[in-house]
C-alpha cells in the first residue's frame, strides 16, 4: 500500500500544484505558490455588535478590527484538528466563508502541502477530496468507494485497502457542502454503514458527514455561511467551527507581492489601491484582489501611467460582481436582472433604516432564495435560550452599491423621484457614500458591460438627471468624487472648468480625495479656487497635488 500512496501523493503534487484562474484560456494554468496567500481563519462564532463593526468599518479601521481579531483567535492551517483547550480533538471542522474568500485555494493548497510532506505528515496517511459540485453530476446509485475514485486516480480496490489499513488517520475533505443538492427527506433515509454499500451519491456523502460510515475519520468541509447550519445538524461531532475571514492588511501586500513578482510594478500598483478606502477595504476579499491586480497588471503592459492605472471604485465592484454571477450563481431559479433588482431593494431597506444586519423574514419578503444568494451571508446569534437568524451583504460598501444599481434600472421618473429624496437627507446618513457609486454605474465601459452580460439596462433620461444635480454642488469633495467615478473628462470640464470653487474645510483630506481632486483638475485648463483649512494637508498629500495647483487663480 505504501507505493500506491507515494504514486497517489505524486499525482496530487503534479494536479493540485497549478491553479486556473477565471479567465484562464484553455491550458493556461499558474503555480499556486504565485497566487496562495494564507487567509485570517477564526475560530469563533462572533456576536451582533462584532459583525456590526466589520461591517461599517473602512480603511485603516477595518484594518484594526482585523488585527484586534487576528491577534486573539486566529489559526493556521497546521492546527485545524489540534485539541482544544480542554484538551478534546474535533473529528469534524466547519470552514466556512463567502464567496470569492479563497475557501477552494485554501484547500487545493492543504491537498498539495500533504501530498509534499509540508502538512499533516503524521497526522493523515491519506487525504481525499470531494467536490460537490461534481458528486451533484454524478447518476444512479455509488459506494462511498465509487463516490471517491471518480474524483481521484486510485481505484475502488485500492481506496478500499487503503480506508481498511488506517481508518483513524483518514481526512475527507468536502468542498462546497452549500453547492450538494439534498433531498427532502434526507434526515430520514436508512443510512449508510460500509464503505461499499451503495445509495444516491448525495446520501452516501451525508452518511460520510454523519459518521454512519467510517466514524473515526476525519473531516473538513468547506462552505458559504448560508449552509452553516443547515451542515451543523448534519455534521458528526465533536465538531469545530472555523472561518475564512479573508486577507488582513499583511496579507493584501503579499498578494500583490506574489502576483506582479516585479518590485517597481507592486509598489505602484498597492500604493495606488492603499490610497482607496473602499478598494483597499474590499482586497480582504481575496477575488477583489485578484481583479485587481489582473485589470492593473493589464494596464501597467499597455503602457499607461500610475493614474489610469488605478481603476474606478464602481468598475471593480461590478467585475466582482459578474465574476461570482459567472461562477458561483449555479442553479439559481431567478433571472439576473430580477436577482440584482431584489438585492438592491433589499440593500434600499438597509440603507434607510440605517441597518447592516437583516431580520430572516424582512429577506425573505424580498430574496427568493437567500440560502443560494453568494452575495449574502448568514450568521447565527444567541438570543437568550434560543437563536436567531441574521443576514447581511458582505461589507456596507456592497449594500451601498447595490442601492446605486438598483436606482440606476429604474425608469426614468421614478428614479428622479429617488434622487430628490436622496439629495434632501444624505448628509443625515450613510447614503452620500451611494451617489459616487450612482456616477460610476453611468460610466460608458461601465453601462455596456451591466447591458451586454447581466441586461440591465440604463434610461437615457437618468443619465441627464443624475448629471443635472452636479450642478448645485452640496459637496465640493462628494462632486470630485462623483466625477471621478463617471470618469468623463467633457463632463469633469462641463462643470468644473472655470467655474468651480474647491473647498476642504474641517475634514481630513485622504489620500482618495487627492487622487479624485488630481483626476479631476487634470480634465480642466483651470479653475477658480482651492480651499484646504484644518483638513490635515500632509507633506505626502500636497506632493499628490501639487502638478495641477497652478491651474487655480487662488489658493487658501
Amino acid at each position: 500500500m505504501r507505493s500506491v500512496i507515494l504514486k497517489y501523493k505524486k499525482q496530487i503534487c503534479s494536479e493540485y500544484q497549478y491553479v486556473t484562474e477565471y479567465n484562464s484560456l484553455p491550458g493556461e494554468q499558474v503555480l499556486l505558490s504565485e497566487r496562495y496567500t494564507q487567509p485570517l481563519i477564526l475560530q469563533k462564532h462572533r456576536d451582533q455588535k462584532e459583525r456590526e463593526e466589520e461591517l461599517c468599518s473602512s480603511g485603516e479601521s477595518f484594518q484594526q478590527v482585523l488585527n484586534s481579531r487576528n491577534s486573539h483567535e486566529s489559526v493556521h492551517l497546521n492546527s485545524l484538528f489540534n485539541p482544544d483547550g480542554h484538551e478534546i480533538s474535533s473529528n469534524a471542522v466547519i470552514l466556512q466563508g463567502n464567496s470569492g474568500n479563497g475557501k477552494s485555494f485554501t484547500v487545493q493548497k492543504i491537498m498539495l502541502d500533504w501530498a509534499s510532506g509540508d502538512l499533516y505528515k503524521e497526522q493523515f496517511g491519506i487525504v481525499f477530496h470531494l467536490k460537490c459540485k461534481e458528486i451533484n453530476c454524478i447518476s444512479g446509485k455509488k459506494s462511498l468507494v465509487e463516490v471517491l475514485s471518480n474524483s481521484c486516480s486510485l481505484t475502488s480496490d485500492q481506496i478500499s485497502q487503503t480506508i481498511q489499513h488506517s481508518t483513524e488517520k483518514v481526512l475527507f475533505i468536502i468542498d462546497g457542502f452549500d453547492e450538494l443538492r439534498l433531498t427532502q427527506d434526507i434526515y430520514h433515509m436508512s443510512p449508510n454503514t460500509d464503505v461499499l454499500q451503495k445509495a444516491p451519491p448525495e446520501v452516501t456523502l451525508c452518511a460520510l458527514l454523519r459518521g454512519r460510515i467510517l466514524p473515526e475519520s476525519f473531516l473538513l468541509v468547506t462552505t458559504r455561511s448560508t449552509a452553516t447550519d443547515t451542515l451543523g445538524k448534519l455534521l458528526k461531532g465533536p465538531q469545530r467551527f472555523t472561518e475564512i475571514m479573508g486577507f488582513s492588511e499583511m496579507g493584501v501586500e503579499e498578494y500583490f507581492q506574489k502576483f506582479f513578482q516585479n518590485e517597481e510594478l507592486f509598489k505602484k500598483a498597492y500604493e495606488c489601491v492603499k490610497a482607496n478606502e473602499t478598494l483597499i477595504t474590499a482586497c480582504s476579499i481575496p477575488v477583489i484582489c485578484w481583479i485587481i491586480c489582473t485589470v492593473m497588471r493589464e494596464r501597467f503592459s499597455d503602457g499607461a501611467d500610475m493614474m489610469s492605472g488605478l481603476e474606478t471604485t464602481t468598475s471593480i465592484y461590478v467585475d466582482f460582481v459578474s465574476t461570482l454571477l459567472d461562477y458561483h450563481c449555479q442553479g439559481l431559479s431567478q433571472s439576473v436582472p430580477s436577482l440584482l433588482r431584489s438585492l438592491g431593494q433589499l440593500a434600499e431597506r438597509g440603507m434607510l433604516e440605517q441597518q447592516v444586519l437583516f431580520d430572516e423574514k424582512t429577506v425573505y419578503e424580498t430574496i427568493s432564495d437567500p440560502a443560494g444568494n453568494p452575495f449574502l451571508c448568514k450568521f447565527l446569534f444567541k438570543r437568550r435560550i434560543s437563536q436567531e437568524t441574521m443576514f447581511s451583504f458582505m461589507h456596507l460598501s456592497f449594500q451601498e452599491f447595490f442601492t446605486a444599481l438598483y436606482y440606476i434600472s429604474l425608469d426614468s421618473k421614478t428614479f428622479k423621484g429617488k434622487l430628490t429624496k436622496l439629495r434632501s437627507y444624505y448628509h443625515k446618513s450613510r447614503f452620500a457614500a451611494v451617489m459616487p457609486f450612482l456616477f460610476g454605474l453611468l460610466n460608458e465601459d461601465v453601462t455596456g458591460t451591466l447591458k451586454r452580460k447581466h441586461g440591465v439596462l440604463v434610461h437615457p433620461n437618468t443619465q441627464n438627471h443624475l448629471k443635472e444635480s452636479l450642478f448645485k454642488p452640496y459637496d465640493s469633495l462628494l462632486t470630485l468624487h462623483c466625477l471621478y467615478e463617471l470618469h468623463e473628462e467633457s463632463f469633469v470640464k462641463e462643470v468644473l472648468n472655470g467655474k468651480a470653487d474647491i473647498y476642504v474645510m474641517y475634514d481630513p483630506l485622504r489620500r482618495t480625495d487627492c487622487w479624485a481632486l488630481l483626476y479631476c483638475c487634470q480634465c480642466c485648463q483651470c479653475m477658480k479656487e482651492l480651499t484646504l483649512h484644518c483638513c490635515q494637508l500632509t507633506s505626502e498629500k500636497l506632493s499628490m497635488i501639487l502638478p495641477v495647483l497652478h491651474k487655480f487663480e487662488s489658493l487658501r
